[in-house]
């Protein structure tokens, strides 16, 4: 193993063993750096690591183990239930008491040497497992909910091909997004949990597809109601003190729902230059109607431009984070919740994909509902102001998503398609940035085409795929915010990106749930009686493009401290002086400034893999109650 560097500094990460004695020779690197950890049946060690106790629920029945670790609704009563609902040798039996359980968090079980291990339905749960081939790997698969440490117990070296993926603008496609910076370190897909088998290999089965989209919006509405007003109660009780953001109008709902709970509520609000922006205005509005709210309103000129700090960060991320070039901008709310004494903190992060949902669906809706779906066709190119003869070329592109993503290898280095491109294709297409070198446009191609024969698309049509995708890529930032927020001792709680809140949403029908008409006619419908009247039929979004683009003219010299030394230019990823040459230029925040973001967040990610770690915040003491069955 090399360096212990996420090892030694992160105040939270688990990792999962086999039920094997092969495994010792990664248990006791884990061991050693754990502070907590809970046994199989048979003894050997199962979870290992650093939690929060009150995170942490454990049952065990009839020889099996069932651990839940996140924020969920799950007693440790009812954790012991599942275990015993478990049959035979098989842990499928999880699949469907686990989709009763409101909340976001992993499920972990132990029966009869076979383990079982799962994360959420997209991002923000992730599991990652090891390759059995790996030299220290012990011939055995072990599964963490953090690459990097996965990586480290198993000496894993850094996958420079899958890094020149992460220069990528407008992300990277799936089904390689969010896959790990290491070889023989895999991400196991949304929807799917990981099974190590007695004899330490793994294998990957799927448990959840989205849903049939059935409902009218007025069903729809009830349910998705129940669901979301139920994740935020999982969070909020028994505390006396929960934050939250509140800004647009899916923040505004979250911290509504948390107000009609027993904990009280401080809420922030951040002001934006620009004088268009309103969250401020609609802010106070709700917290006016609603009596009960301590609300904050932060300043603009008290919170950091984008690029801010980008040369000092230090944040330990297991993946690069675009986030980077925003990060003490969204961390200094954080951090005020973490001094106001909250160590949890409510966000509306997820409800843009998930509520305004995707045009591309019209694809589908052409052939099920042909006048609707040409009525939501012209509203759509109206507001956006398409091409008309775009949006027919797209429309009539019934290509699958695996030509689409050769089309995408094919065109790594051609011109970024227009700004005004419809959004009816199955994504907008990812172009190398200009400074990155041929041989890091040739490792992509490479890595792109290799993954081709098995692409297939991340949801039933183009507006799903989408849809999923989205969530996918934004509840991976949301993740990076929780390791950003780790170190304070708060979690970073997201509802909208719960299992059981993405199938209520996805339950409606989409002619009714997305349309250019109404302002995510779901959330409205659905916040009745829960958002003020005064705000709840809110139609704008503030915007902070004013922040890029003043950031990029204050901390310009921040920016070019990144090209001296350039980690990425060391490894033949990028030609650090055309990169400086970009940054120098005056750049629009709409159209050139953002083409810098997914390369600054490797620069800093590889930059902080080799400072020195902060002193960790441990835990407190405890590994949570086993609750067992009667005998």
């Amino acid at each position: 193993m090399e360096d212990s560097l996420s090892l030694q500094a992160l105040p939270t990460w688990f990792a999962v063993l086999p039920d094997t004695d092969a495994a010792a020779t990664v248990a006791a690197p884990a061991l050693a750096h754990a502070d907590q950890a809970l046994r199989h049946p048979s003894g050997r060690p199962w979870l290992v690591g650093r939690w929060t106790p009150s995170g942490i629920v454990v049952g065990e029945c009839g020889g099996t183990r069932i651990a839940v670790l996140g924020e969920h609704s799950v007693t440790a009563e009812a954790a012991r239930r599942a275990a015993a609902a478990v049959d035979g040798t098989s842990l499928s039996t999880l699949d469907r008491i686990s989709a009763t359980w409101a909340g976001s968090f992993h499920l972990v079980a132990s029966r009869d040497r076979r383990v079982r291990v799962q994360g959420g339905v997209v991002g923000i749960k992730r599991v990652f497992f090891t390759d059995a081939a790996l030299p220290a790997a012990g011939g055995v698969s072990l599964a963490s909910d953090r690459a990097d440490v996965l990586a480290e117990l198993v000496g894993a070296p850094l996958d420079e091909r899958r890094l020149a993926l992460e220069l990528l603008t407008l992300g990277v496609p799936h089904p390689l997004s969010g896959s790990p910076m290491w070889k023989g370190v895999r991400a196991q897909p949304g929807g799917h949990y990981l099974t190590l088998d007695p004899d330490g290999r793994a294998r990957e089965t799927r448990w959840w597809s989205p849903p049939e989209p059935h409902l009218s919006l007025a069903e729809g509405a009830v349910r998705f109601r129940e669901a979301l007003t139920a994740s935020v109660a999982t969070r909020t009780h028994g505390r006396e003190l929960v934050t939250a953001d509140l800004g647009g109008l899916d923040s505004t709902a979250v911290c509504c729902a948390a107000a009609r709970g027993d904990a009280k509520v401080a809420a922030y609000t951040a002001a934006i230059h620009d004088e268009l922006g309103d969250d401020v205005y609609w802010a106070r509005r709700t917290t006016r109607a609603l009596g009960t709210v301590e609300h904050h309103v932060v300043p603009a000129g008290e919170l950091a431009m984008t690029f801010d700090g980008i040369d000092v960060l230090d944040d330990l991320l297991d993946t690069p984070s675009i986030l980077t070039v925003d990060r003490n901008r969204r961390m200094h709310i954080v951090a005020l919740a973490a001094a106001r004494g909250s160590s949890l903190h409510l966000t509306g992060l997820g409800g843009d994909e998930l509520l305004a949902g995707a045009p591309a669906r019209l694809h589908t809706m052409t052939g099920t509902h042909p006048l609707t779906a040409l009525r939501d066709l012209r509203g759509y190119t109206a507001k956006y102001q398409w091409s008309r003869w775009r949006v027919l070329r797209q429309l009539l592109d019934r290509r699958s998503y695996r030509a689409w993503l050769g089309r995408v290898a094919r065109d790594l280095d051609a011109p970024p398609a227009p700004a005004d491109e419809p959004l009816l294709d199955w994504s907008a297409p990812p172009r190398m940035p200009g400074w990155a070198t041929p041989e890091a446009v040739e490792a992509v191609r490479e890595l792109l085409r290799a993954h081709l024969p098995d692409a297939e698309p991340r949801g039933r049509g183009h507006g799903e795929h989408r849809e999923m995708a989205a969530m996918d890529g934004i509840s991976q930032w949301t993740r990076h915010i929780g390791q950003m927020a780790a170190p304070l001792g708060i979690t970073v709680a997201a509802p909208y990106y719960d299992d059981r809140v993405i199938e209520a949403a996805l339950a409606v029908r989409p002619q009714e749930r997305i349309t250019p008409w109404r302002y995510k006619p779901l959330i409205v419908e659905a916040m009745r009686g829960i958002v003020p009247e005064a705000s709840r039929t809110r139609g704008t979004k503030a915007n902070a493009t004013f922040e890029e683009e003043a950031g990029l003219r204050r901390h310009r010299a921040r920016l070019l401290a990144l090209c001296e030394e350039s980690r990425l230019a060391r490894l033949g990823l990028v030609d650090a002086r055309a990169l400086r040459e970009w940054c120098r230029r005056a750049l629009s925040a709409e159209s050139e400034s953002y083409l810098l973001h997914p390369t600054v967040a490797c620069e800093v990610w590889l930059r902080s893999r080799e400072m020195t770690p902060s002193p960790r915040r441990r835990p407190p003491d405890g590994t949570g109650k086993v609750i067992r069955c009667a005998r």
